[in-house]
């Protein structure tokens, strides 16, 4: 495998956790609010070989507590449950960000065991995937799919949507709530707008509306926290 960026040590990335973030490139969405445009389209400028990746690792062990892998969406990737077998035999913890179209990549990564806690992207309410990703297939099934088995076969996991103004409102998340109703954790992350986003002038939800929707959310969910909206 080969990464477009790390990050070699990060404490956001992965709660309670200082982990090493690596950033695949690659993605089957266009979601106008991505922040990653050039791994979206697969035009970031840089590539990092596993086996640079794995060098790092070895001389970080007692340091970093794992590995976090975005994109981009990591599930593209075939090599993806050999390297992450290779952290694993390092001694890391991992934890893997995806947008759910694979369900067939999450289980069998949780069946190998190199995938320590999922934390999957929930766009909007189902019915609005379409609108929202910027393609004309998102796979809704295969994120329907990858949902339920997180919610009824993993241990460590979370939801979690960025909010943006005019693309999220109290009946979507109502909406949402019942696709995931039961979920363990799930966060509302504050939209950050860094200047890299596919689509300019796009703007955050408010701090007052975004915990009016985590209200919304706990109706149906175990725990719901808001992300980035208090630092």
């Amino acid at each position: 495998m080969f990464f477009s960026g790390i990050e070699k040590s990060s404490l956001v990335d992965f709660e309670n956790k200082v982990v090493c973030t690596l950033f695949t490139s690659g993605c089957n969405y266009k979601c106008p609010f991505c922040h990653n445009s050039s791994l979206v389209d697969g035009s970031a400028e840089f590539s990092i070989s596993e086996e640079d990746v794995l060098a790092f690792l070895a001389t970080r062990k007692g340091k970093l507590d794992g590995v976090s892998v975005t994109g981009g969406e990591p599930t593209l990737h075939r090599g993806l449950g050999d390297f992450l077998e290779k952290v694993k035999e390092l001694g890391f913890i991992v934890k893997l960000d995806t947008n759910g179209t694979s369900p067939e990549a999450l289980r069998e990564l949780y069946a190998r065991g190199v995938v320590d806690y999922f934390a999957m992207d929930i766009k909007t309410s189902f019915d609005r995937y379409p609108e929202i990703t910027g393609v004309s297939d998102p796979k809704t099934d295969k994120v329907k799919e990858s949902a339920v088995f997180l919610l009824s076969e993993v241990e460590d996991y979370e939801f979690r949507t960025t909010l943006i103004n005019g693309f999220h409102d109290e009946e979507t998340m109502a909406r949402i709530a019942e696709d995931v109703k039961g979920a363990k954790n799930y966060f509302l992350q504050k939209f950050e707008d860094k200047g890299t986003c596919i689509q300019g002038g796009l703007s955050a939800v408010p701090a007052e509306t975004a915990e009016a929707f985590a209200g919304i959310l706990r109706q149906k969910v175990r725990r719901v926290s808001l992300r980035s909206y208090w630092y």
